[in-house]
């Protein structure tokens, strides 16, 4: 089927738009798309008039609009998975005092569908609907080493290994070695290398194929949570994965 160019353009321009470019003006949307001006606001103006992006109009800027969370949370709504994990998620969080996320895995990245936030383990870098890279994080690694070895290969020929902090895993042969220690482990680990404080550990959840649709996390503070506590959290992470790949169909 042949892409519709003003549809395909619109989208980009959305794409433009993330933390850390919540807002830009049109000359600045016109340079990163390399299009003309005039094309650039007919665009703009039309995903503005439908409730997709806004304008501050003290500064002229454009921002991603209201109607994007409405239609992320329809989305949200539709995902059985969310439905299924939430009350087991809950119930997690409740008994630990610990965040935890419920991560899929889409393209090159993990994203975040649903978080429970706990008292014990305050979390900022994590929201729902918000992306996070596969090698800097536990749930990114788990969903990355489930994955068949071809399609892992073809991720590291043109994944970019940023660095995040100092314990960071850099390099495609680090990261074959640690995906190795997941599936051996049946758990994956990020020790600060996402952000320095924070330790998390993340599990699977199988669908009734057996396959790994989702990783469930506990996010810690490293000054609170133990090497000890940390082997309790990931025992009781497993049980809930359990749980909820039970009622996904999963029979081990």
């Amino acid at each position: 089927m042949p892409i519709i160019q003003a549809v395909e353009r619109a989208l980009l321009i959305l794409e433009l738009f993330d933390e850390r470019t919540p807002e830009l003006k049109i000359t600045e949307i016109s340079a990163r798309m390399g299009l003309h001006k005039s094309t650039v606001h007919s665009l703009v103006k039309t995903l503005q008039a439908r409730g997709y992006m806004e304008q501050d109009v003290e500064t002229g800027k454009y921002r991603l609009g209201l109607r994007l969370i409405e239609k992320g949370q329809q989305v949200l709504q539709s995902m059985d998975i969310r439905q299924v994990a939430k009350t087991s998620l809950e119930q997690y969080t409740q008994s630990t005092g610990q965040t935890t996320h419920l991560v899929i895995l889409d393209g090159d990245d993990g994203v975040y569908i649903d978080k429970v936030e706990g008292h014990l383990a305050p979390i900022r870098y994590s929201r729902v609907g918000k992306r996070v890279m596969l090698h800097t994080s536990s749930v990114g690694k788990l969903l990355c080493a489930y994955q068949p070895q071809d399609w892992i290969e073809g991720l590291l020929e043109r994944y970019d290994f940023v660095r995040l902090t100092e314990k960071t895993i850099i390099g495609a042969a680090a990261f074959r070695r640690e995906l190795e220690l997941v599936r051996l482990r049946g758990y994956a680990i990020d020790d600060e290398e996402n952000e320095i404080g924070v330790r998390c550990a993340a599990v699977p959840v199988f669908d009734h194929h057996g396959l790994t649709s989702a990783a469930i996390s506990v996010s810690t503070l490293r000054s609170r949570v133990d090497d000890k506590d940390l082997e309790r959290l990931i025992v009781e992470l497993n049980q809930t994965a359990a749980e909820i790949s039970q009622r996904l169909g999963h029979r081990a």
